[in-house]
């Protein structure tokens, strides 16, 4: 039993070598096989040696030939293609009488196309859209193009086809044309005043000795129509009702006269009188209030 004891230490003893040393080999297994394959048991007395690696040999590559720059390409010269010619218009002549201007001819221009019935007012000496439309509707008449400008062939055809005017076609005492004068204007004295044309005549005898441009009341005021008289006179007067000037007043009925009026001389037509007769030419009145008599007779037609 003792020896079968020894037996064993001794065993015992050599396996633990093995183990020792198969652990300083590196990786083998019991069986002698790695893990990449069988390989020999390192021997203990003389430490391993590393296998040569085998020497490498490094190459350059040929640097890469820079690419060429391509070259600009130069075109010739286009040849400069000719400006289309510029077109001008066919120059206008300027009208014989331009339109808002004023003056001598533009009174003979609508003088003229009055006698023609195509003018219905007198002549104002300025020409207007009124005046415009009344020489295109000439031109429309004639076979000329209706453009409502005077050139130099209308205003030869127009003059070809009326008289020279008189001077009181030129320069009429009143804007609007006299209406015929009502027959009770025919004898005597008369301020024979027409609200149809708005126009108001100073006759003697039938003979109209001057005339004027007036203004009417308002529908709610309105200036009464009739057979009249010129009651008194008033050359500053003042209206007690409205406290308004009524310079050069004369008056016909109650309290309505014939005076000069600021307001129409300012405004025109835009506004109406309280029922007066309003006169917007203060020199005209001035002269007439010195003609005419209380007792004269005032006529006011429609």
């Amino acid at each position: 039993m003792h020896r079968t004891a020894v037996v064993g230490t001794a065993l015992a003893t050599a396996t633990a070598a093995a183990l020792v040393a198969g652990c300083r080999a590196g990786e083998a297994t019991v069986d002698g096989r790695g893990q990449d394959g069988p390989r020999a048991l390192a021997s203990t007395s003389a430490p391993a040696r590393e296998t040569p690696r085998p020497h490498r040999t490094f190459t350059h590559k040929p640097t890469a030939k820079p690419k060429a720059t391509a070259k600009a390409v130069v075109h010739p010269p286009r040849a400069a293609t000719p400006a289309a010619p510029r077109r001008t218009a066919p120059r206008v002549a300027p009208p014989v009488v331009p339109f808002g201007t004023s003056g001598d001819r533009v009174r003979e221009l609508q003088a003229r196309l009055r006698a023609l019935g195509l003018f219905q007012r007198n002549p104002t000496g300025y020409f207007g859209t009124i005046t415009q439309a009344s020489v295109s509707a000439y031109q429309r008449g004639h076979g000329l193009t209706a453009t409502g400008s005077v050139d130099q062939r209308t205003w030869t055809s127009l003059r070809s086809a009326t008289r020279t005017p008189t001077r009181d076609e030129l320069y009429p005492p009143t804007t609007l044309p006299l209406a015929k004068p009502d027959p009770r204007c025919k004898t005597g004295r008369v301020l024979c005043i027409s609200k149809s044309s708005r126009t108001l005549a100073w006759m003697v005898n039938g003979r109209v000795v001057s005339a004027m441009d007036v203004r009417f009341g308002s529908e709610y005021t309105p200036t009464r129509e009739g057979l009249f008289q010129v009651n008194f006179k008033s050359r500053d007067h003042v209206s007690t009702i409205y406290d308004t000037p009524m310079p050069y007043a004369m008056f016909f009925s109650g309290g309505q006269a014939v005076h000069y009026s600021a307001d129409f001389a300012a405004r025109g037509y835009s506004g109406a009188s309280h029922g007066c007769v309003n006169v917007r030419d203060k020199k005209k009145i001035a002269a007439l209030f010195d003609q005419v008599k209380a007792g004269d007779k005032v006529v006011v037609y429609k």
